[in-house]
C-alpha cells in the first residue's frame, strides 16, 4: 500500500491576501474580489494583473521571489523549528517550484549595465538560477536534507508537492517543505504579450468571450510528513504529452491521463471528488481542451471553478496556491465561485461551474489541476478526515 502523506501547516500569499485567513475570507466571499492591479508592458499598454495587496519587506532578500518566500515562512517558522528539533535538519527536504526566481532582478541589473557599463554592487548572477529560491528557503529555515527547485512552467508548484511526497515515501527525508513561489516579472509579462495571450480585461475563463490570461504573483508553502493530520495529499497524477511547445493537445488527452492517474493513486473513484479547481486560464485553446477532458473523466455534474480571475495566473506558484484553495474549501465546507460573464461557448462541452461563492460543499476530497507548456500536466487530490 502506498504510504500516506499528510499536510500539517501551510502559508499562502497572493492577490487575495497576505495570509491564509485573508485569502479564505476573500476566496469564499459572496462577492470575491477580482484582480485589481495593473502592470505596464514594453509596448506601452497597461494590463490587469494579480499583484500582492501588501508591501513586502524589501530588506529581507535580494529578489522579490525570495521576499515572497520569506513572507510565507514567517507563519511557518514555529512549526518548522519543532520539526527540526524532532527529526534534525538533515531529515528535512525543501522543494520549491518557480518559473522566474530572480530573473526580475537580473533583468534590472542588466539594464543598469547597458546604461552605465557597470553592474550594480548588489548584483548576484546566481539569483536567476531556478533553484535559488529553494536554496534560499532551506538556508532560512536551516534544513539540510535534499534541496532543489522545479521549473516546469505552470505546473511547477503542484509538481513540487508531488516531488516532496515521493522524497518522503522513498525515505530520503521525514519532513518536506514544498510549494511554489513566483513574482511579477517583465520577461514573463512581455513574453505572454508576444504570444498574444494576455487579456486587456479581467480574465473570463470558460466564456464564449474569453480573451486570454491575467498574470499574477504569489506563493504557497506546505509542511508535509507521514505523521497523520486532518489533511492528506491523497493522490497525484502526472503526464507529459509533448503535443506542442506552447499549445495544449486540443483533445486534452494528457490532462485526462493526469486526472485518472491521480484518482488511481488516491484509490478513489470520480464520485468521491466533490470539487475541482480548474486550470482555467481563459485562453481559447486551454479552456476548450480542459472542458473536454473534465467531461470525459467526471461528466457534467462535478462542481468546478477557476480561481484565476481572482488572483491572475501565478505561473510557477499557481499549482501550489490553487492546491491551498482546494484545501481551504474542504476545511470550510464551502466552494469558491467561478467568476465569469455567464455566456457559455457552444463549442465547449458543458461542465458545472459554481455560480455562487460560498456554495455549501460536504466533500471530503477535492482535485486541483495544472497544465503547462510542453504538455506538462498534473492533478493533485487533497482529502480531509
Amino acid at each position: 500500500m502506498t504510504q500516506a502523506i499528510y499536510i500539517h501547516e501551510f502559508a499562502i500569499a497572493c492577490a487575495l491576501g497576505a495570509n491564509g485567513e485573508d485569502v479564505e475570507r476573500n476566496l469564499l466571499s459572496p462577492a470575491p474580489p477580482t484582480v485589481r492591479g495593473s502592470v505596464d508592458l514594453s509596448d506601452g499598454r497597461a494590463v490587469p494583473a494579480g499583484v500582492l495587496p501588501f508591501e513586502l519587506n524589501d530588506e529581507s532578500s535580494d529578489s522579490r521571489c525570495n521576499r515572497i518566500a520569506d513572507h510565507c515562512l514567517k507563519s511557518l517558522a514555529p512549526a518548522i523549528a519543532r520539526e527540526i528539533e524532532t527529526v534534525g535538519p538533515k531529515r528535512i527536504a525543501v522543494v520549491v517550484g518557480t518559473s522566474t526566481s530572480g530573473v526580475r532582478e537580473v533583468g534590472a541589473a542588466l539594464a543598469s549595465f547597458v546604461e552605465s557599463g557597470n553592474w550594480p554592487k548588489t548584483f548576484r548572477a546566481s539569483a536567476q538560477e531556478l533553484g535559488d529560491t529553494a536554496a534560499h528557503v532551506a538556508g532560512r529555515v536551516g534544513a539540510s536534507g535534499p534541496v532543489y527547485g522545479i521549473s516546469t512552467a505552470c505546473t511547477s508548484g503542484a509538481k513540487a508537492l508531488a516531488s516532496a511526497a515521493r522524497l518522503i515515501q522513498a525515505g530520503f527525508c521525514d519532513v518536506a517543505l514544498a510549494g511554489g513561489i513566483d513574482s511579477r516579472c517583465d520577461l514573463t509579462l512581455n513574453g505572454f504579450s508576444a504570444l498574444e495571450s494576455l487579456s486587456p480585461e479581467v480574465c473570463n475563463p470558460m466564456s464564449l468571450h474569453r480573451r486570454g490570461i491575467n498574470l499574477g504573483e504569489g506563493g504557497a508553502l506546505f509542511l508535509l510528513s507521514r505523521r497523520p493530520s486532518p489533511v492528506r495529499l491523497a493522490g497525484w497524477g502526472e503526464s507529459a504529452d509533448a503535443y506542442h511547445i506552447s499549445a495544449p493537445d486540443p483533445e486534452g488527452t494528457g490532462a485526462e491521463a493526469a486526472m485518472r492517474r491521480a484518482l488511481l493513486r488516491a484509490g478513489c473513484g470520480t464520485s468521491n471528488i466533490g470539487y475541482l479547481n480548474l486550470h482555467g486560464t481563459a485562453t481559447k485553446l486551454n479552456d476548450l481542451m480542459e472542458a473536454r477532458a473534465v467531461t470525459r473523466v467526471f461528466g457534467t455534474d462535478l462542481p468546478c471553478s477557476s480561481t484565476k480571475p481572482l488572483t491572475g495566473h501565478m505561473l510557477g506558484a499557481a499549482g501550489a496556491c490553487e492546491a491551498a484553495f482546494a484545501m481551504i474549501a474542504l476545511r470550510a465546507g464551502r466552494l469558491p465561485a467561478h467568476v465569469w460573464d455567464g455566456e457559455a461557448d457552444p463549442e465547449m462541452p458543458p461542465i458545472r461551474l459554481i455560480a455562487r461563492s460560498g456554495e455549501a460543499g460536504n466533500a471530503k476530497r477535492a482535485m486541483s489541476c495544472s497544465y503547462a507548456f510542453g504538455g506538462n500536466n498534473i492533478a493533485l487530490i487533497l482529502e480531509t478526515a
